[in-house]
């Protein structure tokens, strides 16, 4: 009976340690590279004062990693025959200066701590750091991290909301990332920095429906503006911003603008649209605060999406490609 003791607090401590491996923790480089943080902000910094797109490309980034293989920077891959994770079609869209925030935060974190910090852990750093450098909440991010092995073009389709999407749709994708429709939400308000292609939202300017070309749900003051920005069989290349009130600034103008029929999307509209996510919306609109929270809390769960820690993975030297 002893020993049977004996083996079942073994067993139970080694289920404790191998727990402990594979967690993520706020203090996880106070030893290895205890500066890394200031570090990396200290990139995003300059690289914001040479163009506020580092501010939407990277927030963007983070969003299309975790959603695809987990958070693991399988997104910053960069392949020569053009079949990596960035070459998807979801993500032909994605900013360089996302990218090259964080090859650039990853260059400066090696001159200090060479092969400790995973590129995912800086691309999780600077998240963070740009929402609170365009006036957003700061908050802690939990790290450990460490870099995929795996970054395919294939793998990309079905993974990532579409702007087309209604309440169920984007509740089932979030769903599969361990994500609410609160969260779900709360992380949509990032909506209020960076722009969108005309090509992502002309079918409610153009083509909604046989009855109604213009969407109905669509402030028309607002869809008059949007004509304007983007007229028909314009150029694909051209962009507006999401958010036309605060678009340089990370508040919850995003919120207001939905209940006042300027959502971009039909995937932003339909969270005011439907009664089942509408209370949140509304709530959101009213108190900054609640969204700030709602988010941070939000920002902290995708963080944790899919993670490889302890010995799986690699931590890169090259946050474009693989260790060799």
């Amino acid at each position: 009976m002893a020993a049977r003791t004996v083996l079942m607090i073994l067993f139970l401590l080694c289920t404790i340690m191998q727990r402990g491996q594979g967690q993520l923790s706020e203090t996880f480089y106070s030893t290895s590279c205890p500066k890394v943080e200031s570090i990396v902000r200290q990139v995003v910094a300059q690289k914001i004062a040479q163009t506020f797109v580092t501010i939407p490309a990277t927030l963007r980034l983070f969003f299309h990693d975790c959603f695809v293989e987990g958070c693991d920077a399988s997104v910053i891959i960069a392949s020569p025959n053009g079949n990596a994770e960035k070459d998807a079609p979801d993500n032909l869209s994605l900013a360089g200066d996302g990218f090259d925030t964080v090859i650039k935060a990853k260059a400066a974190v090696e001159q200090s701590c060479p092969r400790v910090v995973s590129c995912a852990d800086i691309l999780t750093i600077a998240a963070r750091d740009v929402v609170a450098l365009a006036g957003g909440p700061s908050f802690k991010v939990e790290l450990g991290r460490r870099d995929g092995l795996i970054s395919m073009a294939s793998r990309v389709a079905g993974n990532l909301p579409e702007p087309n999407f209604n309440l169920a749709q984007l509740n089932a994708i979030f769903a599969k990332n361990n994500l609410n429709q609160t969260d779900m939400i709360a992380l949509s308000g990032a909506h209020t920095l960076g722009f969108a292609h005309c090509t992502r939202f002309a079918n409610r300017l153009y083509s909604f429906s046989a009855s109604s070309p213009v969407d109905p749900n669509l402030n028309s003051t607002y869809a008059q503006q949007l004509m304007q920005a983007c007229p028909q069989n314009v150029d694909p290349q051209i962009a507006i911003n999401m958010d036309p009130v605060t678009p340089r600034t990370f508040d919850n103008s995003y919120f207001k603008n939905l209940v006042n029929k300027m959502g971009l999307f039909t995937s932003d509209e339909v969270l005011f649209t439907d009664k089942a996510s509408q209370a949140t919306v509304v709530d959101f609109a009213n108190n900054p605060g609640n969204f700030n929270g709602a988010f941070i809390a939000a920002m902290r769960k995708l963080g944790r999406v899919g993670v490889k820690t302890g010995t799986a993975g690699e931590i890169r030297v090259d946050c474009t490609a693989f260790n060799s």
